[in-house]
């Protein structure tokens, strides 16, 4: 019965869950932004030496936005298999393969050794990152999504959300540290490498905590479920993406639409920050990675505080909180950072995260609650990862192009700002989920087959005299 199989765990297996999930998420996230942050600072030079300054950090961003484009191909395919398989072993996958990628990174000649194939490889790896990311999000928070309490869904789908920060703060403070301790020269000769052999060691600890935990109860009950039907009436399962393009399509649109604001303002705020703060406020690297470090943390502490909100008031206004906010504060961020002061970089940066989180923590259990269980992996991936070819990935391309083309702020925040408002449109269309029950969804789908097979046959059957 439905019942049980989203009755809540005891307490100690759901921390071990949310445990596993948000340590895999952490290591996930700090490979992808640690390469973000090392094309705003190193990447240009590294790779692409022959460029002026600023046409070199437009290259390593779009190296940089070629792992976003591996993303859906990475939700297409661990979606299938993670919806046919389960979620537990293709969060292994993804993060042996996002691990292995980062790690290979490292040992990556430049391009004063091997020439252009130095950006080739670069870029190869790159994709490697992004289709093992587009995989990890949907398996992560549905482990803990399918295993928690329903009436705090939203707080503890939450926590797999704070790996972003978390991952963000780990690897922001590692280049921090190293660039404080390293000379300029030491630094882009073989410092910015220790980071990423580090990835090597943080999989090795992912994988020892993921491997103990049990597979989702609410998949295991749906997949006995469809094992049966395929016994007793010989029906066969569509394959996930079919069966969610079919009953989910608009819940698909509605995710897309809610990533924009969420999606193109984090890489504002995290990335483009470095180039913005470094070039046109003129501000050192290490005073921007240490304003990003700081409001990372903060990030981090309020993403469960909102998750734990949208349990009592619903997913939508505090997403809609959110967009509304990020709109809101594009204009005052850039004055804020004008000014050239660490305190006021801080505060515009603090600001925006916090905001960015009423949209980022509901997400996980929002996007949860849309879909059945057997195509769940499938459409919450789609609607998450296809959404970021158009958001995250060229945001900070687009960001830094606007500025090199008009230089000033002012095209980018009303390009934040037109992103927030279709954030806004989106959630408004959207159905609030905060007390549905993930099993009922499965139902609601087995109901909707049913019908549709009721009309076919009715619609082959011989017209009666």
């Amino acid at each position: 019965m439905a019942a049980s199989a989203t009755a809540p765990p005891e307490s100690s297996k759901l921390r071990r869950i949310v445990a596993a999930s948000l340590i895999g998420t952490t290591i996930e996230w700090y490979d992808f932004f640690l390469y973000g942050s090392a094309a705003a600072l190193v990447f240009n030079k590294l790779f692409f030496p022959n460029s002026d300054p600023l046409v070199g950090t437009l290259l390593s961003f779009l190296t940089y936005a070629v792992g976003f484009a591996a993303r859906p191909l990475g939700a297409l395919v661990f979606g299938h298999y993670g919806d046919r398989l389960g979620r537990k072993k293709l969060l292994v996958l993804s993060l042996l393969l996002m691990g292995g990628a980062t790690f290979a990174i490292g040992l990556l000649p430049t391009h004063a050794t091997i020439g252009s194939a130095a950006p080739v490889l670069l870029t190869v790896l790159r994709l490697v990152q992004g289709f093992a990311l587009g995989g990890e999000w949907g398996g992560a928070v549905l482990l803990v999504s399918e295993h928690g309490d329903a009436r705090r869904r939203g707080f503890w789908a939450s926590w797999p959300q704070t790996g972003a920060p978390a991952g963000q703060l780990l690897a922001t403070g590692v280049l921090a540290a190293l660039t404080a301790l390293l000379s300029e020269s030491a630094f882009t000769s073989w410092g910015w490498r220790i980071p990423f052999l580090l990835s090597g060691v943080l999989v090795f600890v992912g994988l020892w905590i993921r491997l103990s935990v049990d597979e989702s109860p609410v998949f295991k009950a749906a997949l006995a479920q469809a094992e049966q039907r395929k016994a007793e009436s010989g029906q066969v399962e569509k394959m996930p993406l079919v069966a969610v393009l079919r009953h989910h399509w608009r819940d698909i649109l509605i995710a897309m639409g809610a990533r924009m604001a969420e999606n193109i303002s984090y890489y504002v705020v995290t990335a483009f920050i470095l180039v913005y703060a470094t070039t046109s406020a003129g501000l050192s690297k290490q005073t921007a990675l240490n304003a990003v470090l700081i409001a990372s943390a903060v990030h981090f502490a309020v993403i469960p505080l909102w998750g734990a909100l949208s349990d009592r008031i619903g997913r939508r206004p505090v997403y809609l909180i959110g967009a509304v906010g990020v709109g809101a504060w594009m204009f005052p961020f850039f004055a804020l950072i004008d000014t050239g002061s660490f305190g006021s970089l801080l505060l515009a940066v603090t600001v925006g995260l916090v905001l960015h989180g009423a949209m980022y923590a509901p997400q996980a259990a929002f996007f949860s609650e849309m879909f059945a269980t057997r195509m769940r992996y499938s459409g919450a991936s789609i609607g998450a990862q296809f959404s970021s070819v158009a958001a995250g990935a060229p945001a900070p391309l687009i960001a830094t192009a606007l500025l090199a083309d008009y230089g000033t702020s002012t095209p980018i925040a009303l390009y934040v700002i037109a992103a927030a408002l279709l954030t806004i449109v989106a959630v408004a269309c959207a159905r609030e989920t905060r007390d549905r029950d993930l099993a009922s969804v499965e139902a609601d789908v087995q109901n909707d087959d049913a019908a549709r097979g009721a009309r076919g046959s009715s619609a082959d059957a011989p017209a009666s005299a």
